[in-house]
């Protein structure tokens, strides 16, 4: 469990850096939520 919080974390912070728009971080913050989701139903 920690190391997915870490994975998390360190994955939002990436997406933070790389998008340059408000509206890009809303879609960034979309996918992440939904590859967390996709690997919540395995």
């Amino acid at each position: 469990m920690k190391t997915l919080v870490t994975l998390i974390a360190a994955s939002f912070l990436l997406v933070l850096t790389g998008c340059n728009t408000v509206k890009g971080v809303g879609q960034d913050i979309q996918k992440a939520g939904e590859k967390i989701e996709g690997a919540a139903k395995k």
